[in-house]
């Protein structure tokens, strides 16, 4: 085994070697290490907007909704927050009810979603942890207080202590449109969750709410929190199914779900796309070796005559193109990891430099670039790298082994 080594390694190392067969060689390296590294690198930064969409986003928003059909409400509803909370899968239970209007504040006008929540139940609402406590405390003392989204805050010109203009849709019986219900409100708290949802939301008192839209039972629906919330559409619908009212059920991946399914799309669609990459650069291996196997044929016909056996010619071409795959994969995956674990602060340092920025927190619900290497994927892509390489070499293995001493040696 020492000896193939040996002959491999020499006939790749060869200073009469062709140089345009040098070049392809270093060009199916090269492509190889380019294609891990893009790959690793890709993979990572998936990862990452996964895992922040998971300890961002998700520790934030909902992770599961049921609403009343009945205007009425809930009835009894701290009965079925207290069952409802024996569930294991459950991290928190929170009574709600929605308020959708205008917003007014002197001529601006803005659309805006008002969430009643009672205090005792949101203590543990991760959308009110960016709150300051001073302002937490503000809305708790005034019933009439509400706390608002920076963004809208910032598109109206609010600060807080302002008085602002809630305008609520009416319907008559005959559905026709009636003069919205008003109702004045004083902003004592903004709200700082990152991206669109800041622009749209905000909070208020539950029973006030419930009032003021004449929710009879003083809930409109309950929100949930899971331990899993991938998991989320599959409880949803088995508490909605068991549930003793009339409900509609939503949850995450109906509201937000789309980020979820862009980044496992764009995750496919990175893989499969550069293992092509690697496909391709494989090919120009399979190109080396033909060009090899043939300006080395007199060298292939002399080894056969000293005794060398087909299987160990067939060695000595798989070993040359592995020997590339091997270094070019070592290089890709090298780089790709240190890229992987340093991304964020390369892409602040590019930022920085040119004044670029990647992500927008106006519109993202992170503005820095995530990364989170996964050993596996690594490992996973190493793997592809060399066994593409592997078959890449068999063709032009089998025909060095087919080499006839005699025809080449004759001439």
């Amino acid at each position: 085994m020492n000896l193939i080594f040996q002959m491999a390694w020499r006939f790749r190392s060869s200073k009469q070697q062709n140089g345009y067969i040098s070049f392809i060689s270093a060009s199916s390296t090269f492509g190889i290490a380019l294609g891990c590294f893009v790959l690793i690198l890709l993979l990572s930064v998936m990862n990452g907007f996964e895992r922040e969409l998971k300890d961002r986003l998700l520790s934030i928003i909902p992770h599961g909704e049921l609403y009343a059909v009945s205007s009425q409400g809930i009835s009894e509803w701290q009965k079925e927050v207290t069952a409802l909370q024996s569930d294991p899968r459950i991290e928190s239970v929170q009574p709600y009810t929605k308020a959708t209007g205008m917003l007014q504040k002197g001529k601006k006008m803005k659309a805006i979603e008002l969430v009643g929540i009672d205090t005792k139940y949101a203590e543990n609402d991760g959308m009110l942890s960016s709150v300051p406590s001073e302002q937490w405390q503000a809305f708790s003392d005034n019933q009439q207080g509400v706390m608002l989204g920076a963004g809208a805050m910032a598109k109206l010109g609010i600060t807080l202590g302002d008085k602002v203009k809630l305008l609520l849709p009416q319907l008559s019986d005959d559905l026709s449109i009636r003069a919205p219900k008003t109702l004045w409100l004083t902003v004592v708290g903004e709200v700082k969750i990152g991206g669109e949802l800041d622009n749209h939301i905000g909070y208020m008192h539950l029973p006030l709410a419930s009032e003021t839209l004449g929710v009879t039972y003083g809930v409109q629906g309950l929100r949930f929190r899971y331990h899993d919330p991938f998991a989320a559409s599959m409880i949803t619908r088995e508490i909605g199914y068991g549930f003793s009212h009339e409900v509609y059920m939503s949850d995450w991946t109906r509201t937000q779900g789309h980020l979820y399914q862009d980044i496992q799309l764009v995750r496919v669609v990175v893989y499969i796309t550069l293992i092509l990459v690697i496909g391709v650069a494989c090919f120009n291996i399979v190109s080396t070796l033909v060009m090899a196997v043939n300006e080395k044929q007199s060298e292939i016909a002399m080894l056969k005559t000293m005794g060398t056996t087909d299987s160990s010619i067939i060695l000595i071409f798989m070993l040359q193109g592995l020997i590339n795959g091997l270094i070019g994969t070592l290089i890709g995956l090298v780089c790709g990891i240190l890229m992987a674990l340093n991304l964020s602060s390369v892409a602040q340092g590019i930022e920085r430099l040119t004044g670029f920025q990647f992500l927008s927190g106006d519109i993202y619900f992170i503005n820095f670039l995530p990364s989170a290497l996964k050993w596996h994927e690594v490992y996973i892509t190493g793997f592809i790298a060399i066994a593409l390489t592997l078959l890449a070499t068999l063709y032009p293995a089998r025909k060095a082994a087919k080499v006839n001493p005699a025809t080449v040696l004759g001439h």
